[in-house]
């Protein structure tokens, strides 16, 4: 009996585990330095599991990475509002590894904020 509750523990534990590597969260990205930069998106995807666009600030292109579709269709951010050409003010913050990669935490499309996070 006490071998068969074990074997339920260590299942349920790693079951619950399991998929922990793959979600990167606010970790990868280095909140000490904060972005605010308005730039014009070239590209945007609008799926799981985070919504992207690259957005040309001056010279430089990044990969911002927005919310899960869900929550930005909760807050109102629409597939059609991340068009390329629309102007958008980002701020966020750099990842730690990828160059040119930040992680949107505030976004402002035609004057209106739209907030990331939870």
């Amino acid at each position: 009996m006490n071998s068969i509750k074990l074997f339920v523990l260590l299942f349920l534990f790693f079951v619950s585990t399991a998929f922990t590597f793959f979600h990167h969260g606010w970790a990868n990205y280095d909140q000490e330095k904060r972005l605010d930069y308005t730039g014009v998106i070239q590209q945007a995807t609008y799926e799981n599991p985070h919504a992207t666009a690259k957005v040309n600030f001056k010279d430089k292109t990044w990969t911002v990475v927005l919310a899960p579709t869900s929550r930005m269709q909760e807050r109102g951010v629409t597939a059609a509002m991340l068009q390329k050409g629309t102007t958008i003010r980002v701020i966020g913050y750099p990842h730690r590894e990828v160059k040119d990669e930040m992680r949107a935490e505030t976004i402002f499309i035609q004057g209106k904020e739209y907030q990331m996070r939870r």
